[in-house]
């Protein structure tokens, strides 16, 4: 299978930018960004993804003294490393380790301990896809991982205050449809509850292009296993390159004063199809597709498939949970700033709770999880309760039922 370059077709088809939109910020403010990440140390939680990863990479740009990454995936630290000594000219501190840990474990606080200070502390460690939401238990390791842990890490920070502390939102947070969304809403105001204490920062931002896990990225895996792609007809979304990912992070995380929340600014004339995606995607690999009206029918097509043959896809109408048909990155009653970056705006106005309230908060809803006869419907309704705005759309359909 020949592949297309991939950033070179986001450029082209995705975003229509032959760079990334945060250049002209990152340029305007390069002096104070070197002040603040020149020689300093740098840990990243969740560093392994596609935004952790990117974030890395753009905070390379300007030499910190010290680099630790910390996350989950193993494998994807082994090729995070990889990737960064193979590329050409890139800076990497010498004091660069790789921690395969979880951040909420005892053995993450001996190390962060001892090989402490850390300047710089962002965490990218989230459940992110809204297809995690299935019952009970899914919501449950969302909510874990989201909220009481992030929750856990803020209480440890505060006795070791970085400079910096940036952790990641969503745009799925403004206005939330969905579990995920309402677990990052909910972090926003846990995160915001410590943001006197030291400086915190969030960021929202648009579906990522091609990253790990999401529909782009899952074509490269279905085309070299020869098998049939599907894809929402109806859903439309704004999308950012994984650099710029990245680089939105850095700025919230560097530029951004304690509580406020950051955010692209991105019109709607840049929404994109996913079936318009899946066609050029086909179009620039000079292949044509076969439109198939059913999932099984495109992967008996695929069974017998000889190269070069159009490619089966099957676009679906979307009806599943969760899935949020128009996109938003703050709301009515959000106090925005559009001046003071080129191309972020800001909310100036994030809610920010008591510490103790949002500790009560968490209590009740672990008290809600506890319970003998809790589902999917209950821990809805406990979220409802502390979120008003949260208007959980239920089609009693998940994505993991597709192909």
């Amino acid at each position: 299978m020949n592949l297309i370059p991939i950033n070179e077709f986001i450029n082209q088809h995705i975003t229509g930018r032959s760079q990334s939109m945060f250049e002209p910020d990152i340029a305007a403010n390069s002096e104070i960004l070197s002040t603040s990440i020149s020689g300093k140390s740098v840990l990243v939680i969740g560093g392994a993804g596609t935004i952790g990863s990117s974030f890395i990479k753009a905070i390379l740009r300007f030499k910190p003294g010290k680099l630790y990454v910390v996350d989950t995936n193993e494998n994807g630290l082994t090729e995070l490393t990889r990737d960064l000594r193979s590329t050409s000219d890139q800076y990497i501190p010498e004091d660069y380790k790789t921690y395969p840990m979880n951040f909420s474990d005892i053995v993450f606080r001996k190390m962060f301990r001892n090989e402490g200070p850390f300047h710089i502390v962002a965490n990218f460690a989230a459940h992110k896809h809204v297809r995690s939401e299935k019952d009970q238990y899914s919501i449950e390791a969302m909510l874990e991982n989201n909220v009481f842990k992030a929750k856990e890490l803020l209480d440890f920070l505060a006795e070791h205050r970085p400079e910096h502390f940036f952790c990641v939102s969503t745009d799925k947070a403004a206005n939330p449809v969905n579990v995920m969304g309402a677990s990052k809403k909910l972090m926003e105001e846990t995160i915001m509850a410590y943001s006197n204490e030291m400086k915190i920062t969030t960021a929202r931002f648009a579906n990522v292009a091609f990253s790990n896990g999401s529909l782009l990225d899952g074509y490269i895996y279905r085309m070299m296993k020869s098998q049939p792609l599907s894809c929402p007809a109806d859903v439309r979304r704004f999308f950012v390159s994984p650099e710029e990912s990245g680089q939105i992070c850095m700025l919230a995380c560097m530029l951004g004063n304690s509580g406020e929340i950051f955010f692209p600014k991105l019109s709607n004339e840049e929404l994109k199809s996913f079936k318009d995606i899946t066609i050029d995607f086909f179009k620039a690999m000079n292949r044509k597709v076969k439109i198939t009206d059913t999932d099984a029918e495109a992967k008996v097509i695929a069974s017998d498939m000889k190269e070069g043959d159009d490619y089966p896809v099957y676009f679906f109408e979307s009806d599943t949970s969760g899935e949020k048909m128009y996109e938003e990155f703050y709301t009515d009653s959000d106090v925005v700033d559009t001046s003071s970056f080129q191309s972020l705006g800001v909310i100036k106005n994030a809610k920010k709770i008591d510490k103790e309230v949002i500790s009560e908060t968490i209590q009740k809803l672990k008290a809600a999880l506890d319970k003998a006869d809790y589902n999917k419907a209950s821990i809805i309704r406990a979220l409802k309760e502390y979120l008003p705005d949260f208007d959980h759309i239920e089609t009693g359909k998940n994505l993991d039922a597709k192909m």
